[in-house]
C-alpha cells in the first residue's frame, strides 16, 4: 500500500478520504464544493498564493483551512489525496512534488505545458506511490462515452472523419491571457478523437487567429491525419459573441464506413431568459441539484476516489492518454507559427 495512503479500515468501515485542493481559483473552488458532499471524503484544506481567492474561500467554506503555500500543504500528513487545479503552467512542477509526498493526485487537464514536461511527469508517474489521473472531464459525460461505446462496437463502421468544434463566448481578458483556445478547449477533442479511434495521429496542421491584445490567440484550428485512415478537424474559438446563448457551442460528428453518429452539448436543455439576456444553464458538467454538484465532474471525481479506495489504477484515462492529447495540441500550435504542418513522433506508452 502506498506510503502517503493514510487510511485503514477497522470494523469492516474505511477511514474517509481526506483530501485537499491546490488551486482556489473558479474550477479548483467548484472541486472543493463538490468533495463537501461526496460519501467516504474529508475536505482538509485549499491553497491558493492569490489574497482574493483566500478570502473567498474563507467565507466559501467554514471549517476548512486555507493555506498560501504549496510545499506546508504537500508536508501534512492529515492529506493523502490532492486536486491540482492551478494555473496550467504550474501543473508539471505541483505533480512533481505532490508525487515526492506521495499523495493520490487527480490533475486537472492539461497535464502539463509541454511534450517534454509532460514526459517527465510520465516518468516520475511510474515511480510514484499515489494514485495518478488527468482529470479529463469529457470522458465522464454519458454523451461522449455512449458515443465511444458505439464506435467501439463497429455500429457506425470503420471511422473515417470527425469534425469537432468547442466554443465559447467572448471573454478575452479572463481565458486569453492563461491558456490558448487550442490547449485549452482543444485538448479535449483532440483526445476524444484518439480515444474514439484507437489511433495516434501522424501528421498536424494548425492554424490560429490572433487580432485582440492578449496573451493568445482567440481562436485555433487544427486538422489531424490519422494515416490515410481518417482525419479529425479541431476549431476552437472564443469570440463568440457575449450575448450567446450558448454556455459552450461544443459538438462533434464522427463519420464512419457505415453510419455516423452526432454529440451534441451545446444544448443542455433548460434556457432562462432574465434580464442579463438568454442563457443556457449547465444540465450536464458541474450543475447544482439540491445543494449537491453532479454532473460529469461529480461522476469523475467518484471514480478517482474508488480507484484511490481500491489502490487501482484508474482505466478510463491513462497518463499516456492525457500526454498525447498535449502533444497533439503543442504541434498544431508550433504548424500555426511555421505554416506547414508537423509530424507526430509518438512517446512509448
Amino acid at each position: 500500500m502506498p506510503l502517503g495512503y493514510t487510511h485503514r479500515r477497522e470494523a469492516g468501515k474505511m477511514d474517509s478520504i481526506r483530501w485537499a485542493v491546490l488551486g482556489a481559483g473558479r474550477f479548483g473552488s467548484i472541486h472543493a464544493r463538490a468533495m463537501q458532499n461526496m460519501p467516504g471524503v474529508e475536505l482538509v484544506a485549499l491553497c491558493t498564493r492569490n489574497p482574493r481567492h483566500q478570502e473567498q474561500a474563507t467565507r466559501d467554506f467554514p471549517g476548512v483551512e486555507v493555506m498560501s503555500e504549496a510545499d506546508q500543504l504537500l508536508a501534512r500528513d492529515d492529506v493523502d489525496t490532492v486536486t491540482i487545479a492551478t494555473h496550467w503552467q504550474d501543473h508539471h512542477e505541483l505533480t512533481l512534488q505532490a508525487f515526492a509526498a506521495d499523495k493520490n493526485v487527480l490533475l486537472e487537464k492539461p497535464l502539463a505545458p509541454s511534450r517534454n514536461a509532460c514526459l517527465e511527469v510520465l516518468a516520475a508517474a511510474r515511480n510514484a506511490k499515489g494514485i495518478f489521473m488527468v482529470g479529463h472531464i469529457c470522458r465522464f459525460d454519458p454523451r461522449v462515452s455512449l458515443a465511444q461505446q458505439a464506435i467501439l462496437s463497429g455500429r457506425i463502421g470503420k471511422v473515417v472523419s470527425m469534425s469537432a468544434k468547442r466554443n465559447l463566448p467572448v471573454n478575452a481578458p479572463l481565458r486569453l491571457d492563461k491558456i490558448s483556445p487550442l490547449m485549452g478547449d482543444g485538448v479535449h477533442d483532440a483526445d476524444l478523437m484518439m480515444w474514439f479511434t484507437g489511433t495516434l495521429p501522424s501528421r498536424v496542421y494548425g492554424r490560429q487567429l490572433h487580432s485582440r491584445k492578449t496573451r493568445f490567440p482567440e481562436a485555433g484550428w487544427a486538422i489531424l491525419e490519422f494515416g490515410d485512415h481518417a482525419v479529425g478537424v479541431i476549431e476552437t474559438h472564443w469570440g463568440l459573441p457575449a450575448n450567446v446563448a450558448t454556455l459552450i457551442d461544443a459538438r462533434m460528428e464522427i463519420v464512419g464506413t457505415q453510419g455516423k453518429l452526432e454529440i451534441d452539448c451545446s444544448h443542455t436543455g433548460l434556457e432562462l431568459l432574465d434580464a442579463d439576456g438568454t442563457k443556457m444553464q449547465d444540465t450536464s458538467y458541474w450543475p447544482v441539484q439540491h445543494g449537491q454538484i453532479g454532473g460529469a465532474l461529480r461522476t469523475e471525481l467518484d471514480y478517482f476516489a474508488e480507484c484511490v479506495r481500491r489502490q487501482q489504477a484508474p482505466a478510463v484515462v491513462t497518463p499516456i492518454e492525457a500526454a498525447r492529447a498535449v502533444i497533439v495540441m503543442e504541434a498544431a500550435e508550433a504548424s500555426a507559427a511555421r505554416g506547414q504542418p508537423v509530424e507526430l513522433t509518438w512517446p512509448v506508452a
